[in-house]
């Protein structure tokens, strides 16, 4: 049996600190805007559509749509609606615990 295996929780406290520390926030929010990028590029191609194609429905950027689906981007809120809900036609729920 091999005691050297560690859990993804150990692993992300000792690459970037525990919970609520400066760093692991950090790497927390950078998941997170990759997290819905992903969702997004998912949701544009179970649609159908180019990023052209959502850009055009949406009066958002193609440039600004392809640096969200890639997760290097500081999305606001009312950006997602507008590319889930009137882009995509999807209903976003948000969930504060």
């Amino acid at each position: 049996m091999n005691n050297n295996i560690t859990t993804f929780d150990e692993h992300l406290e000792d690459r970037y600190g525990p919970i609520g520390s400066i760093k692991r926030t950090e790497f927390e929010i950078n998941a997170k805007a990759f997290a819905i990028g992903e969702v997004i590029k998912e949701e544009r191609r179970l649609a159908h559509m180019t990023q052209e194609q959502l850009a055009a429905k949406t009066g958002i950027k193609k440039s600004f749509i392809s640096r969200i689906e890639n997760g290097h981007s500081d999305t606001q809120l009312s950006t997602l609606y507008r590319l889930l809900e009137l882009g995509l036609g999807r209903t976003i729920s948000l969930t504060i615990q």
